[in-house]
């Protein structure tokens, strides 16, 4: 399960950032979730519950912003909906699409106090 490191990464650089900022506390986090980052968000949740006791982040919430997968074709020129990675263009069928969107983890915001 992936989503371990990914979270205490997640607790660790919050943690971090919060001290350098002179807070002592992390009240809650906020990250966006790629759809097609193959993430499980419930993952994160439960890993979450797990790696913040003992930190300064030991009573944080959890948002998690689930982010729609999106990409540019380069074909027709349009920014289309993404289901899947490396997928075909919704509106021509060619596979001449860059993902913009979709793929993100990262920590949007925090609150401190």
């Amino acid at each position: 399960m992936h989503e371990m490191s990914l979270m205490e990464s997640v607790i660790d650089i919050a943690c971090e950032t919060a001290r350098q900022n002179g807070a002592t506390r992390v009240k809650s986090i906020r990250l966006d979730v790629g759809v097609l980052c193959h993430v499980d968000p419930h993952a994160l949740l439960f890993c979450h519950e797990a790696v913040r006791h003992g930190t300064i982040a030991a009573d944080a919430e959890l948002e998690i912003n689930r982010v729609a997968g999106q990409g540019w074709c380069l074909d027709c020129g349009k920014t289309v909906a993404l289901q899947e990675r490396f997928g075909a263009c919704p509106d021509c069928g060619k596979y001449r699409v860059q993902m913009t969107a979709g793929d993100e983890l990262k920590i949007r915001d925090m609150e401190v106090i």
